[in-house]
């Protein structure tokens, strides 16, 4: 009989963790790993509030798009709004870092029939 009462409470404690809310904690991240630019700080900390920063770096987009982003994020996701000067940081530093990627295979000249 003592060896049930301890056998459910050790899976009691196991189910308790499991069923614990997780929130996001960045982990092996930091500022310096990311493009430097007037920003990168301000920038990095406005993302990992909700998400990893390899997530945004990898995208590559002008900066209308990332206005959208914001936008996006204030809308859908809850993120709070950035004052104007943060925002504009932000969307300086986005664009500069990470602007729109080349095509894949490269460039391609549109004058050519492929």
């Amino acid at each position: 009989m003592t060896r049930i009462i301890i056998l459910i409470a050790a899976l009691m404690s196991c189910g308790s963790a499991v069923a614990q809310p997780q929130t996001f904690t960045p982990k092996d991240e930091s500022p310096e790993d990311f493009a430097a630019a007037p920003g990168r700080d301000d920038t990095f900390y406005a993302c990992t509030a909700c998400h990893n920063f390899k997530l945004v770096a990898q995208q590559g987009m002008s900066r209308r798009q990332w206005e959208d982003i914001l936008q996006l994020m204030n809308e859908r996701h809850g993120m709070p709004k950035l004052d104007d000067k943060d925002r504009e940081t932000v969307l300086t530093y986005l664009s500069t870092a990470y602007p729109p990627r080349a095509p894949r295979g490269g460039w391609q000249n549109p004058f050519l029939n492929r």
